[in-house]
């Protein structure tokens, strides 16, 4: 089977991008897998899917992680799907709405390039997220090996753990992200971000995601972790995110108001590569 590809970055968060448009795609989790790896592949942290809406929108986006597994969100990859769909001419139109796993995005192609995401309401309720605890918090006590940890919980249209840490360069991404991830409160598994912060506009991320690892950037888990901090009386309404990728512009109204995520797409190159 061959398939035709374009590999993407938002903030170095990597994809590989599929038309199942114009070409039909049938992968099961090994071949997922094998596109994802960065040795015996094409290699990215996720694939993404471009398919015909089965319902009012414009198109159907379908994420999977380089695990296999299939996910509801990613906000850096909407904005990679929005730039991929204008520049391959499936659409004119500046604004579209996107069906996605957890509900209708609707993402606009800016005048200056970049992509600005009406990401949703984030939802705080405990099993909506889905984690395991008795009763809605701000933030969460989590029993770990090393003793318990303090975090926010909420889900972006896919579940967040947010930690607040003083020095993002030492936070424990790497030893402590993957035992959040997996913890049995969070029975769908859970992105684990780390946030410094710098002043009430600014913030610093890492991102351990699930099924992925550590990633240069995670649209998701910097609108998670602007929420988690605006609800802690630690941010404005409008917050700069540095990521090892590069910056993200998030704002949140607070409530029931949806958030917003701006920041740049951009196409790496094009190929096509036999399964």
């Amino acid at each position: 089977m061959k398939l035709k590809f374009t590999k993407m970055q938002g903030l170095g968060n990597d994809f590989v991008v599929l038309d199942g448009i114009n070409q039909s795609v049938a992968l099961n989790q090994q071949q997922i897998r094998r596109l994802a790896d960065r040795h015996f592949g094409i290699g990215c942290d996720q694939i993404l899917l471009v398919e015909k809406a089965v319902g009012q929108a414009d198109f159907r986006y379908r994420i999977f992680n380089a695990d296999g597994g299939e996910v509801e969100q990613c906000g850096n990859g909407a904005r990679c799907f929005v730039r991929y769909v204008h520049d391959h001419g499936l659409t004119g139109k500046r604004e579209i709405r996107i069906e996605t796993l957890s509900g209708v995005i609707s993402p606009k192609l800016e005048m200056d390039g970049s992509i600005t995401v009406n990401m949703g309401k984030p939802i705080f309720e405990p099993d909506k997220i889905p984690f395991m605890v008795e009763k809605q918090a701000l933030t969460y006590q989590l029993e770990l090996p090393a003793g318990p940890v303090t975090l926010s919980a909420l889900s972006m249209g896919n579940p967040h753990a947010v930690r607040v840490v003083p020095d993002i360069e030492s936070a424990p991404v790497e030893t402590e992200g993957p035992l959040i991830e997996a913890h049995s409160r969070f029975p769908k598994h859970v992105n684990v971000g780390y946030v410094q912060v710098i002043d009430r506009k600014h913030i610093k991320l890492r991102v351990y995601e699930r099924g992925a690892g550590e990633t240069l950037a995670c649209g998701t888990g910097a609108c998670a972790a602007v929420v988690a901090g605006i609800s802690l009386g630690l941010l404005d309404d409008r917050t700069v995110v540095s990521t090892k990728g590069g910056e993200l512009s998030i704002g949140w109204g607070g409530n029931d108001e949806p958030v917003w995520m701006t920041g740049p797409a951009a196409t790496v190159f094009e190929g096509e590569i036999n399964l």
